[in-house]
Order: C-alpha cells, then sequence, then structure tokens
C-alpha cells in the first residue's frame, strides 16, 4: 500500500476519532455513513442480531446513553499496509443505564485496542476490537474486585 494510502487512512480514522469524542449520535451516524463500508465485519462485543455499520453505530448510542461524557484519547497509533492499529484510553461518567444497571455516578477509565483494515478508497472495512470491560464493570461496581485486603497488622510480643 503507497505511503499516501496510510496517511488517507489515519486521516479517515481521525475523522471517525473525532465524531466519536463530538458526543453526538447524529454526527456520528454521518460520519459512518461517509467513512465505514456498510458491511463492515465487526470483531468486538457487539449487540446481537445486528452486523456491519448498524451494530457499530448501536455500540455508540449504548455508549453515550450510559456514559454522555465518553472520552476515548488515543495513546499510540501504529500503521502497516492496509491497517492501522490504535491503542485508546476511555473515561466517562456512568450516568445512565448499562448493561441493566441504573446510573452510579461513577467514574471510569479503561483501555482498549482496535485494529482497523481499511478498503482501497480508505472506508472503514473490517474492526477487532479488544476492550478492557473487566475494568469498566469493576469500577461500576458491576463485578467485584477479588484484590485481597491487607492483613491485618500483627501484634509483636
Amino acid at each position: 500500500m503507497p505511503a499516501h494510502q496510510v496517511e488517507t487512512n489515519k486521516a479517515t480514522f481521525a475523522r471517525f476519532h473525532d465524531a466519536v469524542n463530538g458526543g453526538d449520535l447524529e454526527v456520528i451516524a454521518r460520519t459512518v455513513d461517509e467513512v465505514v463500508a456498510p458491511d463492515v465485519v465487526f470483531h468486538a462485543p457487539v449487540p446481537m442480531g445486528m452486523t456491519g455499520a448498524q451494530a457499530l453505530l448501536q455500540v455508540w448510542a449504548v455508549l453515550l446513553r450510559a456514559f454522555p461524557d465518553v472520552r476515548v484519547t488515543v495513546e499510540d497509533v501504529i500503521a502497516e499496509g492496509d491497517k492501522l492499529v490504535f491503542r485508546n484510553t476511555v473515561t466517562g461518567t456512568h450516568l445512565g443505564e448499562y448493561r441493566g444497571a441504573p446510573p452510579t455516578g461513577r467514574k471510569v477509565e479503561y483501555s482498549e485496542i482496535f485494529v482497523v483494515r481499511f478498503t482501497e478508497d480508505a472506508r472503514i472495512a473490517e474492526i477487532w476490537g479488544v476492550v478492557d470491560v473487566l475494568t469498566q464493570l469493576r469500577q461500576l461496581g458491576m463485578v467485584p474486585d477479588p484484590s485481597p485486603s491487607p492483613a491485618p497488622a500483627s501484634a509483636s510480643a
């Protein structure tokens, strides 16, 4: 893949990233229509019964409802051929229903890594994602933290 195509792919993903960080689902939907292939293959936990761009939009609808201030900060970008790899930090405040749990007002911060493959016309064609949902759920109190409590200090004789 020519170097200019890699830069075009980076610019495409930057548009998508800016849209999701804007927090407006209509803007996200328009951007998805412009930069994501309709039949995008999404290898990450997505709502059952949905595929393609529809699943991607549903993921953002759920996140924005639960965490209206959600923010995705890109920590690293690695480009190789038709793929980009992003390591992100996600932050937000739990102000809406999420996974059946009512709002807690708790802040979350968790990591994710995505590999994104682009078509020759710089549309997102495939996404692989690894999201640290366990950390997110622990921070929300939805999963207990198994960290042992410190042992009490023993009295010396």
